[in-house]
């Protein structure tokens, strides 16, 4: 009788739900099938934006940025995760300000959903097989296959050295390193940035806008501009190929003064080695 109660409360707990700490409230609770160490309480309280309404910009919400402006846009469209609640800034601020590391992969996660949305509306494009060899920087079109769109290069924005040594770590970095494990696309630091720019959440967007002017600048380390060139002529570009489709990763999308900035660095660099781009923004957030 007594073996046989033991084996009736091993079967119980084999089938009971896992438990474990959540990563955002830490509560010990069942965890989330869809995301690693959330609880199915706070994975259901995330505020997704499957849905842009802008989409230029994939704000959840009506767009007077994008629907006032003149001037030309030098990316395609941005997508974001989330929409940037104060449930999510708090996330953010535990992961960014308070050190909490193990926050990265979880935002990385959450950051791949957007890239899903991305890849559904981008819809199928001549792509190649070889999954396995983007990580050495061979382009994604290499055969005439047709596969769900698929980016060829993720590029982290930068963040200036004192706000390096302040973090230790370049968050923009992180979310493409998961998301380049993830999806099988390389990412390379093309840029870095010349100046800092102080803390952005308490200035206009006019303020931004002027802040953001001449902020970066391509990566002066040689390796990572041998590296581009040995990408660019391994995808045929030389050929009259297809653009180059780019992927800029950040944190969170306000006025997009930072994800335009780069994208015209990026661009003015890559007309240098006779390329098109077609560039695109991935952000965790959208403010």
């Amino acid at each position: 009788m007594r073996l046989r109660g033991t084996w009736s409360r091993v079967a119980r707990s084999l089938l009971a739900p896992s438990t474990s700490d959540c990563l955002i409230c830490g509560k010990k609770s069942r965890a989330s099938s869809e995301l690693t160490g959330v609880c199915k309480s706070c994975q259901a309280s995330i505020p997704w934006i499957r849905h842009p309404r802008c989409p230029k910009c994939g704000r959840h919400v009506g767009c007077p940025d994008c629907s006032r402006g003149s001037d030309p846009v030098p990316i395609i469209c941005n997508r974001s995760a989330v929409a940037y609640t104060s449930g999510m800034r708090e996330i953010l601020g535990q992961y960014k300000y308070r050190g909490n590391e193990r926050l990265g992969p979880l935002l990385g996660l959450m950051l791949d959903q957007a890239y899903t949305i991305l890849q559904s509306e981008r819809g199928q494009t001549p792509r190649d097989g070889g999954s396995k060899q983007r990580h050495q920087f061979i382009p994604a079109f290499k055969n005439k296959r047709t596969r769900l769109w698929q980016a060829d290069l993720l590029v982290p924005v930068p963040v200036s050295d004192s706000r390096l040594a302040e973090r230790g770590f370049n968050q923009a970095e992180r979310l493409a390193d998961v998301l380049s494990r993830r999806r099988g696309v390389p990412q390379l630091p093309l840029l870095v940035r010349t100046h800092h720019t102080g803390k952005q959440s308490f200035k206009t967007r006019a303020e931004r806008l002027a802040d953001m002017k001449h902020a970066f600048a391509v990566n002066p380390d040689p390796a990572a501009g041998s590296q581009f060139a040995c990408w660019l002529e391994l995808s045929g570009q030389e050929r009259g190929g297809r653009p180059l489709q780019i992927i800029i990763v950040d944190d969170i999308y306000t006025t997009g003064s930072t994800i335009r900035a780069c994208a015209e660095t990026i661009a003015l660099w890559a007309a240098g080695f006779g390329c098109t781009l077609e560039i695109y923004s991935l952000t965790w957030a959208r403010s």
